[in-house]
């Protein structure tokens, strides 16, 4: 088989989101694929809108009804046992793609002999075609035979894990998967499989439209959620030590440590309107120190923070108590304002 395409699929049937993504798989253009819907013991209808896609396309849809929420992680990890493609491919059950999509993407990785081959996106408010905002995450010097410098590159622009399709070899070769039982499983994952690639490619085309609603994980900021921010880049971290890859690409990693633990969580984290800890910010201060003592001085860490983030991270470092009080005072002041208009 030439092709498997898992999705994860959590509680989606609403507003038709799952049978939009679901009516733009069994539209697939490439021949000889099939659609492996893993199930997350969804509580809503979507595995009846499930079941009724395998009994209406046999051939293509193979429903997985999970009985246990292990989240999107957990859905992709038994999709992946699941899969008998030659290649593999993730989307998000609230997604959806152009027919040709996989065809083009399989077809560039054959041309090339590359592992992965992926493609910009569009975002989209909306069930539509039309395309939005165009996005491409990836930079073009990240192509081809990947060199030690493109890997670095790929430590800090490693693109959605979504965007992609992936031969089955290199994911079972290098016994890749994901975190279970956290969100943000790709701040972990992304970065770890992008150090196992060994030819990437790039079809220069918006081709996967990424929906944005009000149910999307990225609108949705939870003092778990920052707890499974903090997990995932521990994830990380461990893997590339396991792995091997910290010694040689230590300053990258460290960046990408900074990014996902400390400025994204931290900030998202003070950004709560309630529920925040002092503990939980002094937390992320001291693991930082301990890992690296140093992390200001990386020559990433003033591209990846801005000016504000900066300064309040040395308010923190000094004092985690004081910074705790003046970021909830700055945000406060900068809520009343904006309600004044």
């Amino acid at each position: 088989m030439k092709l498997s395409i898992i999705v994860p699929v959590y509680n989606m049937a609403g507003d038709n989101k799952l049978s939009f993504c679901l009516d733009s798989l069994v539209a697939q253009t490439i021949g000889d694929y099939e659609i492996i819907a893993v199930n997350d013991a969804s509580t809503d209808n979507s595995l009846e809108v499930l079941r009724s896609y395998e009994a209406k396309y046999p051939d293509k849809v193979r429903v997985i009804d999970g009985k246990i929420n292990r989240h999107q992680g957990g859905a992709r990890n038994e999709g992946i046992k699941a899969a008998a493609g030659e290649w593999i491919g993730f989307i998000d059950s609230d997604d959806w793609i152009t027919p040709d999509y996989y065809e083009k993407l399989i077809s560039k990785g054959e041309e090339t002999g590359a592992d992965v081959v992926g493609c910009g996106y569009t975002i989209v408010h909306s069930h539509t075609f039309e395309k939005g905002k165009e996005i491409r995450d990836i930079l073009p010097e990240q192509t081809g035979i990947q060199t030690p410098e493109r890997k670095k590159l790929f430590l800090a622009h490693n693109g959605s894990m979504v965007m992609k399709v992936y031969r089955a070899s290199l994911i079972r070769e290098n016994e890749l998967s994901f975190p279970e039982n956290i969100f943000y499983e790709d701040n972990c994952a992304g970065p770890v499989w992008a150090m196992c690639f060994k030819h990437f490619e790039y079809v220069d085309e918006s081709m996967y439209y990424y929906y944005q609603h009000g149910a999307s994980t990225i609108h949705t900021i939870t003092a778990a959620r920052c707890n499974d921010r903090v997990t995932a880049a521990e994830m990380m971290l461990e893997e590339m030590r396991a792995r091997g890859f910290l010694a040689d690409y230590r300053t990258e990693i460290e960046s990408a440590f900074i990014t996902s633990f400390f400025i994204n969580t931290l900030f998202s984290y003070m950004r709560m309107k309630k529920g925040r800890k002092l503990s939980f910010v002094k937390h992320l201060r001291d693991r930082m120190l301990e890992e690296f003592p140093e992390f200001r001085n990386n020559p990433e860490y003033k591209d990846r923070t801005d000016e504000e983030q900066r300064k309040y991270a040395d308010i923190l470092i000094k004092s985690p108590l004081w910074f705790f009080v003046q970021y909830s005072l700055l945000w406060k002041y900068r809520d009343l304002k904006a309600s004044r208009h």
